[in-house]
This record gives structure tokens, sequence and C-alpha cells, in this order.
């Protein structure tokens, strides 16, 4: 089968991309090289929805940013993700970093972010009394918000599979022909074939692009370690705070997250590949230090997790959207850092467009449904309504996460429903079961039974994430 569209990467802007264009009389298969989708930056990034007053004006971030922020709202009440518009504060300490604020200020009312305020340190502690006594100037970002990443992805890419897209996972690339169609190899020998190739393979995209026969660009992979801190102090603040910018990113932040657990990161620098997520003690002490110096009181001690990320970005700080001038039908989405989670939605239908303008036929479906069901209704259910929908389904009253409170019947859909969790970490991503203080000390094994069960498979060969990630090896 040749299909009309292949797409390489099953992160957060892939999965976009595969959802708009599950709008379209289109075949379409998404490809991704790990055993589940996001996987790459998608799994560790802030999750904030970035207002539009840090990318540099007329640059595509900008753009793409400001305009969408509203879409990607819409998109998430869609697919019932959750999200916050909780605002943020970029706050200056001390008279040296004042005029820096004021500068973000008007390249946001450049690129047409709207409804920003200037605080003095006193307002600006009104909005956050926990906020530093030497904050001295902040702007405030109303628009601005935080979503979770991955489940995000999720719910895009289960979107887009309700409506005809076809995933497939543990498929790296290894080799890429182009005669009437590309024909992709993977590794393992397997082929796919498609009339239109769109690159959205992240931290490997100047790669796929190089074996496309297009490498007009080289990503520069940077990792941002972040302290994931209990839910008890989820309430530390409101807002997302961000310092001032440097040339390495956003600074150290301090936000709640969708989920509403407390997190301070990340740091930024420079590494030599996208597998390089090591948390060292360096990148601790810097997250530790910065983050007290926007709120002195974080209690550190509830700290749960430590994670790193690594992003794409370019020696042109902006991102590449934009059809191959070498190689017909190749569409480049690459060095997508941040605002990318911000301007998914937008990024994506730019995406369809430029697949319009190089001869795609987009003929819209009438039968498309943007909606996802609530994987989350349970937990949003009322005593009385979880007592009627456990008589109906009794494996919603069998609680296995106690740290999330998440019950064997919402496993069992996470293993069931498109994109299926094919291991321990993709449930985890789907249900949070694992995710809380203990980090799935008491639950892992219980979780570990019901994913054996459901593929019909012994617990020996049950993986955290993947080929070779055996979490156990045989009965003592």
């Amino acid at each position: 089968m040749t299909y009309d569209v292949l797409i390489a990467g099953a992160g957060v802007i892939g999965g976009m991309v595969a959802r708009e264009l599950s709008k379209y009389k289109l075949s379409v298969c998404l490809i991704e090289k790990e055993n589940d989708v996001a996987m790459g930056a998608s799994k560790a990034n802030s999750g904030i929805i970035h207002g539009g007053f840090d990318p540099e004006p007329d640059t595509l971030k900008a753009r793409l940013n400001v305009s969408g922020v509203d879409m990607l709202y819409e998109a998430a009440k869609e697919l019932n993700v959750p999200f916050k518009n909780n605002g943020s504060l970029v706050c200056a300490f001390g008279a040296d970093e004042e005029p820096a604020i004021h500068k973000l200020f008007e390249r946001g009312i450049k690129n047409g972010v709207k409804n920003m305020k200037l605080l003095s340190g006193e307002e600006a502690r009104k909005e956050e009394p926990r906020l530093s006594e030497a904050c001295t100037l902040a702007l405030l970002i109303p628009t601005a918000g935080i979503i979770c990443p991955y489940q995000l992805t999720v719910a895009a890419i289960g979107n887009a599979m309700d409506n005809g897209v076809e995933l497939k996972t543990n498929f790296e690339i290894s080799k890429i022909e182009r005669g009437e169609a590309f024909t992709l190899t993977s590794k393992k020998g397997e082929t796919l074939k498609g009339k239109y190739l769109i690159n959205c393979a992240g931290g490997y995209s100047d790669k796929v692009a190089e074996m496309a026969g297009d490498c007009d660009f080289t990503i520069i992979p940077r990792a941002g370690e972040y302290l994931l801190i209990d839910k008890t102090e989820g309430e530390t603040v409101t807002h997302t705070i961000f310092q001032v910018p440097s040339k390495e990113g956003k600074g150290i932040l301090v936000t709640p997250t969708a989920d509403g657990n407390l997190l301070t990161g990340p740091t930024a620098g420079v590494v030599e590949s996208p597998e390089h997520t090591e948390i060292t003690q360096k990148g601790i002490d810097t997250v530790l230090k910065l983050a007290s110096k926007s709120v002195p009181d974080i209690n550190f001690r509830q700290v749960i997790t430590s994670f790193s990320g690594v992003r794409s970005s370019d020696k042109n700080d902006d991102f590449i959207i934009e059809a191959s001038k070498k190689v017909e039908g190749l569409v480049n989405v690459a060095a997508i850092d941040s605002p990318g989670i911000s301007s998914c939605v937008a990024i994506a239908r730019c995406v369809v467009e430029i697949m319009g303008d190089i001869g795609a036929e987009l003929t819209a479906k009438n039968s498309w449904d943007g909606k996802r069901e609530n994987t989350h209704a349970f937990c949003e259910m009322s005593d009385e309504e979880k007592d009627a929908y456990i008589k109906k389904n009794p494996a919603y009253g069998k609680i296995i996460c106690r740290c999330e409170t998440i019950t064997e019947g919402e496993i069992l859909d996470a293993i069931r429903r498109n994109p299926k969790a094919p291991d321990m970490d993709g449930v985890k991503r789907r249900t949070r079961a694992g995710m809380g203080r203990c980090q799935g000390g008491f639950c892992s094994p219980y979780v570990m039974k019901l994913i054996a069960k459901e593929q019909g498979i012994p617990m020996e060969q049950v993986t955290k994430k993947g080929e070779g990630s055996y979490i156990v090896t045989g009965k003592i």
C-alpha cells in the first residue's frame, strides 16, 4: 500500500499534523521510532502555553505562537485535555533587569499579545503573595496557561486515529528512497510508502531530512532539567513565574501544573544528542538556586521526581516549516522548541496549507469528528455518579494507584483505547498511575499484571518503555 502522506515523528507536532490531515480524504500513516507516542520532547517539557511576548517580531515563532494560543485552548476543549488559563508573570529582580521587562512588553505589543500589563513589585506580590520581595517589576500576560503535553499528544493522535489515521510504532527509519513515492525502510527491514513525507522527527529531523536528500539545517539539542514537587505544594503559586530570559532560553520558572503539582526548571545547555536526558547535580543545584530567587520558600523537601527533556533548536532561533526546495513532496517541520506546544495547532494548520500548495488533494470529509471522549470523566464524577458507574463497570471500583486515585477501569481503558498504551510508561502518561508521591512503588506490580493479561504475554515481557526495558526476569 502507498499512503497519501507519511508523517515521521509521533510527538505533539506530528500528532497535531495528523489530526489536521484527518479532516481530509487522505490515507495517512504516522510513524514513530519508539514503542509509544510522546516519547521525545513531548513527554518532558514545561507544558506552558506562552502568551507570545518573547519571540522576535516577524518570525514564525512570533506569528504562530500568538495566533496559536486560542487555537490550542479550543483544541484542548475538544480533546478533553486538562489545561488552565492561569496567566504568567515575568519578573525583574532589581533595576538592572527592569529594561528587559520593558523590552518584552514592547515586543509583545508588536507581536499582537493582548491585555498585557506592567506591575510594580508590590502589585505583583498582590497577585502572588509568595513572590520574592526582591521583585521590582513584572509583566503580566493573562492569555498564558498550562497544559499536560503528553496527554495532549495522546489525545491528538487518538483523535486522528478515530478519524482514519494509522499509527506505526517501533519503526526507526534507516533509509529513505525517492521514486514515484517515498519508500521508508526501518532498521528491522520493514517498508512504508507515501506520496508525501512530512518530517516532524524532533531531535532527529535533520537526520530524516538528510536521508530524504535535503540537509539544509542542523538540529542543536538543548537539555532542560526539572524538579517536580508533590501536589501538597501545588498552590505555592497560581501564575507561571518567569525570570528575565537569556540567550539560552526563558530561564528557570516556577509553575503549577495542569494536574496540580508544582514544577521548577528547566536548565538549558547544548548536549550531544536527543537521547541525552541525564539528571546532573549541577542541574539540580541550578534549579534549586534560581527557583528560590523567584519564590524563596518553595518546599523542596517535597520533590517527588526529577527529569530532563531535550528540545530541538536551530542556529537561526526560529521554527523551520517549509516544503523542501530540493526534494519534491517533502515538508520539513523542524527546530520546534519553545513555544512549540503553544503553537502546535497553528503549526499543523500551516503544514496543511503547505501541503495544498505542493499539490496534495485536500477534499474535506463530511464525517470528521474533532471531539474525543473524556478519559478523566470518572475522576470528575460526583460520588453518586461514581457509584452508579461502578455498578455498570465494576473495574472502576478498584483503586490501583493510591497516590493519584486511579482505578483498574481507567488503566484497562488506556491499554485498550487508541493509541493503546503498550508499556508501563504508556499507562502512566495516559492515566497518571505511577506519577504520585510513591512514584509507582505501590501500583507497578498491579499495572504490570493488567498489561500482561491484556496483551497475552508473561510478566517477564512487560517493559517500562519498550524493547530492552524489562522490569522482572522471572519468579524467585
